[in-house]
């Protein structure tokens, strides 16, 4: 909830007039649980009760960075299923959509190996900060939660990808584009950004991508 994108963007929201709910998967910054517990499956679950809890209507759009972008897309799935309100618009930042079969297919021999003798691989991180805890539970329950050919979700979906990114090419939103239902979707490519677009002309384009829906 303290990361630089969600909290420019609680900002933002309350200074043009609109509510911004956030909040931390378990395992993940101010909540409580390790991360090495956690899976899609779970963080999705999450996700579905805050949204539960917190009344959200549809008018709301939904806001995805990473990982986040495919929970994004999940949960609008889930509650398009369910018939329950929808999101108007899903805005993804380099949405990293059916991740764990991303990460599998670009691991070293290493990685896979130890991810079946230890159940985790301990993934550096490129942006100082301590490994990220990759576990088998996580990737095997991540493949119950994989895209097919087609995404059934009809609201808008705007997404934002940087050219220079090393952790989810650009490439796999052009993939995303073609199975998503929706008739209305825009790719937007940032030539020198990389994946954490949080850059000040990274949130200004976010924000502009934003007002569409206010």
């Amino acid at each position: 909830m303290d990361g630089e994108k969600a909290m420019a963007l609680d900002a933002w929201a309350g200074s043009n007039g609109a509510g911004c709910l956030r909040f931390d998967y378990s395992g993940h910054g101010l909540s409580s649980g390790a991360c090495e517990d956690g899976t899609i499956s779970r963080w999705l679950d999450e996700a579905d009760a805050v949204i539960a809890a917190a009344a959200v209507s549809g008018r709301s759009v939904f806001v995805g960075s990473s990982m986040g972008g495919w929970l994004s897309l999940l949960i609008a799935r889930r509650l398009a299923e369910l018939d329950r309100p929808s999101p108007a618009a899903l805005v993804l930042i380099a949405p990293a959509w059916n991740m764990t079969r991303v990460m599998l297919d670009r691991f070293p021999p290493e990685a896979k190996a130890a991810l079946e003798r230890d159940g985790v691989f301990l993934r550096p991180s490129a942006y100082g900060a301590e490994p990220y805890p990759i576990t088998k539970t996580l990737v095997d329950d991540g493949e119950r939660h994989l895209f097919g050919e087609t995404i059934g979700i009809s609201a808008p979906v705007r997404i934002i990808h940087g050219q220079q990114d090393a952790d989810i090419p650009w490439r796999h939103s052009l993939d995303l584009i073609d199975r998503l239902a929706a008739p209305d979707i825009r790719l937007t490519l940032v030539k020198d950004a990389e994946h954490r677009l949080s850059r000040p002309q990274d949130l200004a384009l976010l924000f502009a991508t934003l007002a569409e829906f206010l």
